[in-house]
């Protein structure tokens, strides 16, 4: 299991950037999926981007799509989202999440990630 930290978030206006970076302390490569999802208060938490770890291929909702880029650099040991063109519904607690063993289906539930970080919180409003 891997441990994860992330860091990166903030305030920042309506169409604005920012980068997430999620640091690991096991070795990224032993994992099949590395992802960030967002929880806003009195919401569940929602997947925003995921990467198959081997491969690189990367998936979106259509929520982010064409706005947020999920990278990987293995030889960091580092995951970072690359958020564009925020908005305030943006506006959430940022995790970064790991899921060790391969799934057949893509993952994007809360339950197939087997460790998580402790959230960087990001604002989006003027």
């Amino acid at each position: 299991q891997v441990q994860l930290v992330e860091s990166g978030g903030g305030s920042v206006q309506p169409g604005g950037s920012l980068r997430l970076s999620c640091a690991a302390s096991g070795n990224i490569a032993g994992t099949s999926y590395m992802a960030w999802f967002r929880q806003a208060p009195g919401k569940e938490r929602e997947w925003v981007a995921v990467v198959r770890t081997s491969s690189g291929v990367k998936w979106y909702p259509d929520s982010v799509k064409g706005r947020f880029t999920i990278s990987q650099d293995k030889s960091k040991n580092a995951v970072y989202l690359q958020m564009n063109g925020l908005k305030p519904e943006d506006t959430a607690m940022y995790y970064c999440a790991a899921r060790i063993h391969p799934l057949v289906l893509l993952p994007v539930d809360v339950g197939s990630y087997n460790s998580w970080g402790q959230g960087t919180q990001v604002t989006v409003s003027s």
